[in-house]
């Protein structure tokens, strides 16, 4: 727990007791209050350490948050996988725990699954439509892109710290979760593009690994974007040379990047998303959600370079 739960920003799990807060109006949290926000808010940091480790092993990654990734340290090895396994139990035993007598129980533990699933689903369709082995551009396509982003990412680092805070809030309405679905999962698409981006084009004793999407066949934002706008001779060259990894394969597609101007493409494509989320954001008139729980993410995540 102490290797892969801390030494991330934690801002999944911050937002929950930051978003109860929000929709409290200003009123003071109990002790109690405080403490159930923030036990989820660590349940949500550690189903993101199951996620990773398992993670890290699929896509045979070497380092994680600056320091090698579990299954790499010594005398760990492929145990990592129940010791994944035993990081998701962590949420379940600490939501009986302390959670049982709460009326709002059952959807605590149906949107862990529901999440968990979904996260699985969008796992599921980068590995088989990117395959390290089986190297296919044809496969990719900037649809198959937002899918797999959505569901690998957006509703667990999005959706669920809200949802999490609105069931302690007591907010029942399915309209209020829809409309803050409608919002959070375009936000965690944003996010994810942003990840693409600096996998590539930031600095790793910044963002804490050294960025693998090329080598590793990833079916990522840069990738589709430089497949959509290139020449014909440029997309031979994304194919002979990507998913594959030696330095020389990497140095080509980069290159590639660089030529239809990847990084303009990106710096374009964040504004566009600041400003329409922005308006997805002043539209929301739910009188159970404030707009201060939207704008407080857009805040942490806009031009943010780790």
């Amino acid at each position: 727990m102490r290797h892969n739960v801390l030494g991330g920003k934690m801002n999944r799990g911050l937002t929950v007791a930051e978003t109860l807060r929000i929709l409290k109006r200003g009123e003071e949290l109990s002790k109690e209050e405080i403490f159930k926000a923030n036990l989820l808010g660590w349940c949500i940091e550690w189903l993101q350490a199951f996620f990773l480790v398992s993670d890290d092993i699929m896509d045979n990654s070497k380092t994680r948050r600056g320091q090698p990734c579990w299954y790499r340290v010594g005398g760990v090895g492929m145990v990592a996988i129940n010791d994944a396994f035993i990081l998701e139990s962590a949420i379940y035993f600490f939501l009986k725990k302390h959670f049982k007598k709460d009326a709002y129980y059952v959807e605590l533990i149906e949107l862990f699954h529901e999440t968990t699933y979904q996260t699985e689903l969008g796992q599921l369709l980068d590995l088989i439509t990117a395959p390290e082995d089986d190297i296919d551009l044809t496969r990719f396509s900037i649809e198959k892109h937002a899918f797999i982003v959505r569901y690998k990412t957006a509703y667990y680092s999005f959706y669920l710290p809200v949802a999490l805070a609105m069931h302690m809030a007591g907010v029942k309405d399915e309209a209020a979760f829809k409309q803050a679905e409608d919002i959070l999962l375009p936000l965690g698409e944003y996010f994810q593009v942003q990840d693409d981006y600096l996998d590539c084009y930031g600095k790793p004793e910044v963002i804490g690994k050294i960025g693998t999407d090329i080598e590793d066949n990833k079916c990522s934002w840069l990738i589709n974007q430089a497949l959509d706008k290139a020449t014909p001779e440029q997309v031979k060259v994304l194919h002979e040379n990507y998913g594959r990894r030696a330095e020389a394969n990497v140095v080509a597609v980069k290159e590639v990047y660089n030529q239809i101007g990847v990084e303009g493409l990106f710096k374009a494509y964040e504004e566009e998303s600041y400003t329409r989320l922005n308006a997805l954001i002043a539209k929301l008139d739910h009188p159970l959600l404030s707009q201060d729980v939207f704008t407080s993410f857009m805040k942490r995540i806009y031009k943010r370079t780790k």
